[in-house]
């Protein structure tokens, strides 16, 4: 039966990536995506097009029930975020470990434990450690460009693994996306099932996990090469370039110090909340059903509404930073207001992203519908099977049925595609492209991952037409889209965190790309050999995790030229 569409229905997402790439401009690239499914779908007809485009595309899925929580929560953890901040909690849990850090070494352990301890948000992170450690490094005899690398490689990672972060609703999003575009998952399973992905695919986030690893691995060996060597060989900046390299992140210098409480009990409150809604939601669910599966935390997680839990626990959170902040006389009413308006005002970049990523995937999607041998004999049967043909593409439709079709032409009835293994190698090389040309993140997995996550239950279904959400190709196509997503960040000169690294650590902007390059490279590189293409033969993820820090830690000696530790 013929695809009402055919090659087209590829058409959007990849000139959405194409666009990217031109471009460097992740919304836009993403509403033009749009542009071109709307005039398909239209069959070029304007007076048709834009309608659909702004009503049906645009206006109905950023209004959807789910879609508002999402927008939410996102935005009250921005508010969040920026509130304990504003405080001073946030500066007073870094003074309260700054007295750990007496020699090189330490230093640069302690800003990399602190970038675990701020794993929320990556503004933040990078914000906050950038301004924060700038003396310290200076008195330890440190880089800036040394700074700027540790701020960056803790910034991103750490939120990109975190589960309570304000990246986690981005990144379910996207996952939830792309199984949209799978079909057979049940709409009211796809966001449980979207979490799974999420939770399950940390462990083969492989440039995540091993970044952040290899920054207390070049500080523990004091090692270093390439610009990196010769930045640390001349640590200290002229005076008057660190008065220089002062950036607007500097001008809440006179921000109160508090209590690190100040920073720890909204994070708690905020994690406590989500997961109690989590369990006892889950729990409530599962019972609730006429034949209850095990009541195993599995289960009860993959049962609970994901996005409830994450909007109420937000708000949770805000509300104890504003009380917190208020009841000890840190700041005022009218400063508390401005201070969450504030942090979700930044957050307003991923909420465009988030919507047309959305519009975008919900316009590829479709699930066609079966139809009987004489059904499918009468004219035009097509638009039986596609029955959403004017509003939605089919285009994972299109895709499946391609890849099986050469499946068949190859012999290989009833198993998985022969080139499935590439795939997870594939889609990090494609995410790091991706990011690079566009310096976001977020951009990137709103474009690659609703993408990916089709593509990858097409290439495992083969003829059998069903795939493990556990599969381990599966997992590692998840993950290689974060991972790839924040490799490709981290190389590129355009990037948000990048800039902001370079600039909160008082650090030359081209200086610290071109010292964190050959760092990010080497990992990358590693997280390829040593992760994606070894999952795809078969290599258990658990064996391939340590395999990766001893390729480090080899590097590291072979390359890597000591630099003196006091």
């Amino acid at each position: 039966m013929d695809h009402p569409y055919g090659l087209w229905s590829l058409l959007p997402p990849i000139a959405a990536i194409v666009l990217a790439i031109v471009t460097r401009r992740a919304a836009l690239s993403l509403f033009l995506g749009v542009v071109v499914g709307a005039f398909i779908l239209a069959r070029g007809n304007p007076l048709e097009a834009v309608p659909q485009l702004l009503e049906t595309h645009l206006w109905s899925v950023g209004t959807s029930d789910g879609r508002l929580r999402v927008f939410a929560f996102t935005l009250m953890m921005g508010a969040m975020v920026s509130v304990m901040g504003r405080s001073g909690g946030m500066q007073g849990l870094v003074n309260a470990v700054m007295p750990l850090a007496r020699t090189r070494r330490r230093g640069q352990l302690v800003g990399w434990a602190l970038g675990l301890v701020v794993f929320f948000d990556d503004y933040a992170n990078t914000v906050l450690l950038g301004n924060t450690l700038r003396s310290l490094f200076d008195r330890l005899k440190i880089s800036r460009e040394k700074l700027a690398y540790v701020v960056d490689s803790t910034s991103a990672p750490v939120a990109g693994v975190a589960l309570i972060s304000t990246w986690v609703a981005v990144e379910i999003e996207g996952i939830r996306l792309g199984l949209d575009d799978v079909g057979g998952i049940p709409a009211e399973e796809a966001a449980s099932a979207a979490v799974g992905l999420f939770l399950y695919s940390i462990p083969y986030r492989f440039y995540l996990l091993w970044a952040l690893l290899f920054v207390p691995l070049v500080a523990i060996l004091a090692r270093d090469f390439g610009p990196m060597r010769r930045a640390e060989m001349n640590p200290a900046p002229p005076k008057s370039e660190r008065e220089d390299a002062d950036t607007s992140a500097t001008k809440d210098a006179d921000k109160p110090v508090a209590h690190w409480i100040f920073a720890i009990m909204p994070i708690v409150v905020c994690v406590a909340v989500i997961m109690s809604l989590m369990y006892f939601g889950g729990l409530a669910a599962l019972r609730a059903k006429d034949v209850p599966p095990p009541e195993t935390l599995q289960n009860i997680i993959a049962a609970a509404d994901s996005y409830v839990a994450l909007l109420w626990g937000s708000l949770a959170g805000l509300l104890c930073a504003m009380a917190l902040s208020r009841c000890a006389g840190l700041l005022t009413q009218a400063q508390i207001v401005s201070a969450a308006g504030r942090g979700a005002q930044l957050m307003i970049p991923a909420l465009i992203i988030l919507w047309l990523a959305a519009a975008l995937s919900g316009m590829a999607s479709g699930t066609p519908k079966p139809l009987s041998d004489e059904q499918a004999r009468q004219p035009e049967a097509w638009k039986q099977a596609y029955p959403e043909y004017k509003t939605q593409l089919y285009a994972g439709v299109y895709l499946r049925d391609k890849v099986h079709g050469a499946i068949a032409r190859q012999g290989s009835t009833g198993e998985r595609s022969p080139v499935v293994w590439v795939l997870p190698t594939a889609i990090f090389v494609l995410a790091s492209i991706v990011a690079f040309a566009t310096g976001t993140s977020w951009g990137t997995m709103g474009i690659v991952m609703p993408m990916a996550v089709p593509l990858a239950y097409s290439l495992l279904a083969g003829d059998a037409g069903e795939v493990s959400r556990y599969d381990p190709l599966l997992l590692c196509t998840v993950g290689s889209v974060l991972a790839g997503a924040i490799f490709g960040d981290h190389c590129s000169p355009i990037s948000d965190t990048t800039v902001l690294s370079s600039q909160a650590s008082g650090c030359d902007h081209i200086a610290h790309v071109w010292t964190q390059m050959p760092y990010a490279l080497l990992v990358g590189t590693i997280t390829i050999l040593f992760g994606t293409l070894p999952v795809g033969l078969g290599v258990n993820v658990w064996v391939l995790l340590p395999s990766g820090i001893v390729a480090m830690v080899m590097a590291l000696l072979l390359l890597g030229w000591r630099v003196e530790v006091d």
